[in-house]
């Protein structure tokens, strides 16, 4: 799919663990979009273990994950961008020192260190924001799961920071709490009724915090094929096998 196709739909989808099935505070989490922002079918919260194993190609896996929200009809063969909420690569030092026994220079302080961060982490470090680390803090379950999910459903890499099957999908790295002083997001948000008075109120059809960090995660894939400009862009340099967390530029 070429950067200026019009995909139908865009989904969000908040990681859970491989077996989060077992873990009633934080499970996988969807929510699906389409070219106005309009919610299709229903928010769903579940497992996504068993969808994953039992789906054979790209196609099946979103028709898959669009079945679970209640999306059905044409929207079932539209183009999708995927933005997904987990580490989706390893830092290139951690893969020099893992493969190669290829040593970094010395190792000060943990934002800093090239085998717990990612360029792309390091840059939001930079910017007073605390991304998670793949490696040291629990979320390498959900890391593999979504590196999985790429492997097996868009496996090419279009751009750093893009992957694609070349035909229907692209997914892309979101990061919901980069979202929480962006006017930006506000906007979006305040379209679902999601107000940052609110406080911990959920919006009508949304039953957890985890659906509405996959609608985060939607309005992400929104603006990153709609309007690219309000997200920050991967630097030049970025080792592409790492990858590129889209957030926004007034995060």
């Amino acid at each position: 799919m070429t950067a200026t196709a019009s995909p139908g739909l865009f989904i969000g989808w908040d990681v859970g663990a491989w077996n989060c099935d077992k873990n009633p505070n934080s499970r996988d989490a969807l929510v699906v979009l389409d070219g106005q922002r309009k919610l299709m079918g229903k928010p769903w919260r579940g497992s996504l273990r068993r969808v994953i194993n039992q789906s054979v190609c790209t196609d099946d896996f979103l028709l898959r994950l669009l079945s679970l929200c209640g999306v059905e009809g044409q929207y079932q063969s539209a183009r999708v961008v995927l933005a997904i909420d987990t580490p989706l690569g390893f830092s290139q030092g951690f893969i020099d020192l893992l493969v190669n026994c290829h040593a970094a220079d010395s190792i000060d302080r943990s934002a800093e260190n090239p085998y717990l961060f990612r360029r792309t982490e390091r840059f939001l470090f930079e910017r007073g924001l605390s991304p998670l680390s793949a490696l040291k803090d629990m979320i390498g379950s959900q890391a593999t799961k979504g590196m999985h999910v790429l492997a097996r459903f868009a496996p090419q890499i279009e751009t750093c920071g893009v992957w694609t099957d070349s035909a229907r999908l692209r997914a892309i790295e979101a990061y919901p709490s980069a979202c929480k002083r962006s006017a930006t997001m506000a906007e979006l948000h305040e379209g679902f009724g999601i107000s940052r008075q609110a406080g911990s109120e959920l919006p009508e059809g949304f039953q957890h915090g985890d659906q509405l960090d996959a609608l985060t995660c939607a309005l992400i894939a929104w603006l990153f094929h709609l309007q690219p400009q309000k997200l920050l862009q991967p630097e030049q340099n970025v080792p592409v096998k790492e990858g590129w967390i889209f957030v926004p530029v007034d995060g």
